[in-house]
């Protein structure tokens, strides 16, 4: 897996691809910089949906919903633990088989 590049980096392609001239491409501008323009095209789309001009979901939200999903995650072992120790304790309060108790 090849390393991500830098955030500034990003930004700057990002900035550079937005304010491009006329006529100068996508193609051109991530031929310039090293990367792949479809890379560069998925830049630009995140950066839309950062800013809000475009529907999607945030860093800032993604790392939110994977934290409330691990969250969840944890919550729904320990309601199965509990569940798990309620049924065993209401097994052993039971009177066993032939009990001769009144």
């Amino acid at each position: 897996m090849p390393k991500p590049y830098p955030s500034e980096f990003r930004d700057d392609v990002v900035r550079v691809a937005r304010s491009r001239e006329p006529g100068v491409t996508i193609e051109q501008i991530a031929t310039d910089f090293g990367v792949h323009p479809m890379t560069l095209t998925k830049w630009l789309r995140r950066a839309a949906v950062e800013e809000g001009s475009k529907p999607g979901v945030t860093r800032s939200e993604g790392a939110e919903l994977r934290e409330a999903r691990k969250r969840i995650r944890l919550l729904e072992q320990e309601v199965e633990v509990l569940r798990r120790a309620a049924a065993y304790l209401s097994q052993a309060n039971l009177p066993g088989k032939g009990s001769t108790r009144s």
